[in-house]
């Protein structure tokens, strides 16, 4: 059942609030003032409770509560008695409030802080180990010959089955265990040379 307008561009939406027409396109209806202070007054406290036992801080309830009045405010249809309770609807809006702020928190990174913590640099720490430990190998792997450095490359950096090896090398597969066999045992003479193993 639609509702008239009136000719000063507002309509009842049920239980004494009204929608005000909004011109030249903007947001079509909004709850008027006095409404909006009769919702707050209703149900603000229920609200505010219910927000921050959803929260655990106060703070925090007060912004959920606001922004799920601020939602009443831009969809007074939800607040029409035909619809059910209006109370539900502000509880329901105030939950789903809660869940998104959450989920957007867990999808953006972490804010940055004046102090590094010391597991992250630990882990600086580790990658900078490592990146010189793979430079290292990489220029241990040119000692070899091309052959030895092909089937390393293959099996161990590109992850390759003995199968697979073969058939891109174009060699048999007992060839590429033999030079997987010599290729290790090669590098392991030229970085044991460069002091990384012992």
């Amino acid at each position: 059942m639609a509702r008239a307008m009136n000719r000063i561009g507002s309509r009842d939406v049920g239980n004494g609030v009204t929608a005000w027409r909004t011109p030249r396109g903007r947001k079509a209806d909004r709850v008027d003032e006095e409404a909006l202070a009769r919702l707050c007054d209703e149900h603000g406290a229920v609200l505010l409770a219910y927000a921050t036992h959803l929260t655990h801080d106060r703070g925090h309830a007060e912004d959920v509560a606001q922004e799920t009045l601020l939602r009443a405010w831009t969809h007074p249809e939800a607040l029409n008695p035909e619809r059910g309770s209006t109370r539900a609807w502000l509880l329901t809006v105030a939950r789903n409030v809660v869940r998104d702020q959450a989920r957007a928190r867990n999808s953006r990174p972490h804010e940055v802080t004046n102090t590094i913590p010391e597991a992250v640099l630990g882990s600086v720490d580790d990658d900078i180990d490592l990146a010189v430990e793979s430079w290292v190998v990489a220029e241990a792997l040119t000692e070899l010959t091309p052959d030895h450095r092909a089937v390393l490359v293959e099996t161990f950096y590109r992850g390759r089955s003995v199968r697979q090896a073969a058939t891109v090398l174009g060699v048999p597969e007992g060839t590429v265990k033999s030079r997987t066999f010599y290729a290790l045992r090669a590098l392991r003479v030229a970085l044991t040379e460069r002091g990384v193993i012992s």
